[in-house]
């Protein structure tokens, strides 16, 4: 090759790449200067504004998700009866009145009867143990399962810990003493209290005191200390006892308008999933710390901390069986639901017993 021919194929090299550097500059100018979408949700809870670790949880979980997304997802998070009632929220999300909900899902038992499985269930699973059978042991299949017919999309939000037997005006001694009584239980353990001579009666956690303190009720399940004091229940009640046999753990879920869902981007979707799951330990962490100094300040206001007899237990765990197995035998995917849940619980309880148990004793 020549020195000219050089000189020109230099020429045209240099020419082509000086062009493909402006296309390349051109097309980042481009892109940055693309405006950013910007995603509006609203989400509709269950609980009073600004409510100790349930109502909080839910405002958490909104700002996690838009700062992991740098603002393309904003949720706005509305209290119960801001823009749904309490009891409403599940069916405002199936019809996209609110693309996401928060709140326990045996609200819904008339609407889902399985639901109330992902709450709790008496004499079940422990936190843990409900964690881990949703996220391996298939429970998060039939979840979505139950849910996939009203186009809602449920995840794992938070969960509150093992709650407390409730809060009575007298003391229970034998079963004998539950009956005739008007007791705010919902849920599968309002089952049980109902078979056994009980009236379940279902009212939201803003009405709790009040409906305890006129005599609505006359008595009550809430949370666990930390919710409790902050509700002001041991005003009205005096008697505050345990342990949760109905609620052994009590998970929160976070529900998704279905075709919302389906529109949003695959990093979206994974990082409303991701931001669920830090709110679920976030809010595990703030009960264990928080339960632990308001049950102190409740016995220093006079509460009466008392355990219900061995006798009461034996017999609410063995009516509560019973009551399991006939409501699985309501339907198909109940039933499936049920002997899901009863392997997990065979199969994790010798691990606790060999762990958890041994250590609190000794403790």
């Amino acid at each position: 090759m020549n020195r000219r021919q050089l000189f020109g194929a230099t020429s045209a090299l240099l020419l082509a790449l000086g062009l493909a550097g402006c296309k390349d500059e051109q097309q980042s100018q481009a892109t940055a200067a693309a405006p950013v979408e910007t995603v509006h949700w609203k989400l509709v809870t269950t609980w009073p504004k600004n409510y100790p670790g349930l109502g909080t949880g839910a405002d958490d979980f909104a700002k996690r998700v838009e700062r992991m997304s740098n603002g393309r997802l904003v949720i706005k998070t509305y209290a119960a009866g801001e823009l749904v009632p309490a009891l409403e929220v599940f069916d405002a999300v199936s019809r996209g009145t609110a693309q996401m909900g928060h709140g326990p899902s045996y609200y819904w038992k008339g609407k889902v009867p399985a639901a109330q499985f992902f709450t709790s269930v008496p004499f079940g699973l422990t936190t843990m143990e409900f964690n881990s059978w949703v996220t391996y042991g298939g429970g998060m299949q039939l979840w979505e399962e139950a849910y996939a017919p009203h186009g809602v999309k449920p995840l794992l939000g938070g969960n509150s810990g093992m709650q407390m037997g409730g809060w009575f005006n007298k003391e229970i001694n034998s079963v004998d003493d539950l009956k005739g009584l008007k007791i705010r239980m919902p849920g599968l353990g309002g089952e049980v209290i109902g078979s056994i001579g009980a009236t379940p009666i279902i009212v939201p956690g803003s009405e709790v005191f009040t409906a305890l303190q006129t005599g609505m009720i006359d008595a009550t399940d809430w949370v666990s200390p930390y919710n409790d004091l902050a509700s002001g229940i041991h005003k009205a009640a005096k008697y505050y006892y345990y342990p949760s046999w109905a609620e052994p753990q009590a998970a929160i879920e976070l529900l998704i308008n279905k075709a919302a869902w389906d529109e949003l981007p695959a990093d979206l979707q994974a990082i409303l999933e991701e931001a669920a799951r830090g709110s679920l330990q976030l809010m595990i962490d703030e009960y264990v710390y928080n339960n632990a100094k308001a049950l102190q300040e409740l016995q220093k206001q006079g509460v009466i901390l008392k355990k219900f007899p061995d006798t009461v237990l034996a017999a609410l765990q063995q009516q509560s069986e019973q009551v399991m197995d006939k409501f699985a035998a309501e339907s198909d995917l109940n039933q499936r639901i049920w002997t899901s849940m009863k392997q997990f619980r065979e199969l994790a309880t010798p691990m606790g017993e060999a762990t958890d148990k041994n250590i609190y004793e000794w403790r």
